[in-house]
């Protein structure tokens, strides 16, 4: 297929680049500026443009990898003149509906992964979440992402919203969460890197385990001793306090709904 992108972000590079790597022809790149459009651009020998009036209509896709507050204002522009045309974006939280009344064929290609640019991702590893406005549409999409990733599984925008939620809380909280450790052990003298075997061998066990059975620490008892005399650690940080407290509530809790039902 012939596809122009309309983004050169983390999402918009990976995706360019595994487009280009199985087969498909990128015609164009866009990005704001020459200087974020012309590296990826390179790489998968199409054209780097940063106006969108420079956009041809010699695609067959048109894949919008834009921030989410960017796409109401792109998306008339892009579409215009290209009726027929298949429209894709690739937001986690945006509805399939945002096209609606700009174009006749659109839909969603949501692949499900953190991206990075300083990471090469392999895509048949990542589950990719599709979506269509007609029957006809969703099959294109099904194809087209097909050609990425070997998990492909349609679903609506009511529930792929709750998906990227999800994915909020295992993804960005959790990273988050290493920020936080990786300031208490600094302030301390302590690598980071001290860390690193824990948290590999606690993503490693929800491959195996329900992430109920594999919750450890003291908030799983209820610890009050020892949950205390952590909380009152942060006590510079208000914020990094409250988070911890509410955490191990949080943790208890469903431990305790955890128990009672498996008991």
């Amino acid at each position: 297929m012939r596809i122009t992108m309309i983004g050169a972000g983390r999402l918009g590079t990976h995706l360019a680049r595994a487009l280009h790597k199985a087969g498909h022809d990128i015609a164009q790149v866009y990005s704001r500026t020459m200087a974020s459009a012309s590296p990826i651009a390179a790489e998968t020998k199409a054209e780097a443009i940063c106006h969108l009036g420079d956009l041809r209509n010699d695609a067959d896709i048109y894949i919008v990898s834009v921030s989410d507050n960017a796409l109401p204002q792109l998306l008339p522009t892009i579409c215009e003149g290209r009726d027929g045309k298949l429209f894709l974006h690739t937001a986690g939280s945006v509805s399939i509906a945002i096209f609606k009344g700009i174009t006749s064929r659109y839909g969603v290609l949501y692949p499900l992964q953190t991206f990075s640019k300083q990471r090469d991702i392999n895509f048949r590893t990542i589950p990719c979440f599709i979506e269509g406005n007609t029957e006809e549409a969703t099959y294109a999409v099904e194809d087209l992402a097909k050609t990425l990733c070997a998990r492909v599984v349609r679903l609506s925008s009511d529930r792929r919203k709750y998906l990227h939620l999800a994915a909020v809380f295992a993804c960005n909280f959790t990273n988050h969460c290493y920020t936080l450790a990786a300031n208490i052990l600094e302030k301390q003298g302590i690598s980071f890197d001290a860390l690193l075997p824990l948290i590999a061998e606690t993503a490693d066990k929800v491959n195996r385990l329900s992430p109920q059975e594999a919750q450890t620490g003291p908030a799983v008892r209820y610890d009050k001793n020892i949950i205390c005399a952590q909380a009152e650690l942060l006590s510079d940080n208000t914020t990094t306090k409250a988070l911890y407290e509410l955490m191990s509530k949080s943790i208890n809790e469903e431990q305790t709904k955890y128990r009672k039902k498996n008991d």
